[in-house]
């Protein structure tokens, strides 16, 4: 998943279908690259199972799928928390370190 929202193209496609749904036209109109080159990207999205596409007429209508991403975003949370409690001690540390330091060197 997170391979697939590297690309600038993709993001810009899936903030796109966070407003509806919308078919592969009109996802491409934006962007000046071939109706071939971003069918490409959403093959991507779909096997990211970012977005799910149906036929409807003539019509390939995409869809935003949100479970991953918040899947994604539960995840990068849990990470966020881990790294600020780690800096949080790391900062602790230097603070007495500092401290140590400066009562070696007659400062206190």
């Amino acid at each position: 998943m997170f391979a697939a929202l590297a690309h600038p193209a993709r993001r810009a496609m899936l903030a796109r279908l966070c407003q509806g749904t919308a078919t592969v036209g009109e996802l491409a109109e934006p962007f000046d690259m071939s109706l071939p080159a971003v069918t490409k990207h959403l093959k991507v999205l779909e096997r990211a199972e970012l977005i799910s596409r149906s036929k409807s007429a003539q019509w390939r209508l995409c869809r935003l799928e949100a479970a991953p991403l918040n899947t994604a975003s539960g995840w990068i949370e849990e990470q966020r928390k881990v790294w600020e409690s780690r800096l949080d001690r790391l900062e602790d540390y230097l603070h007495v370190l500092q401290n140590e330091k400066g009562k070696d060197d007659g400062n206190e």
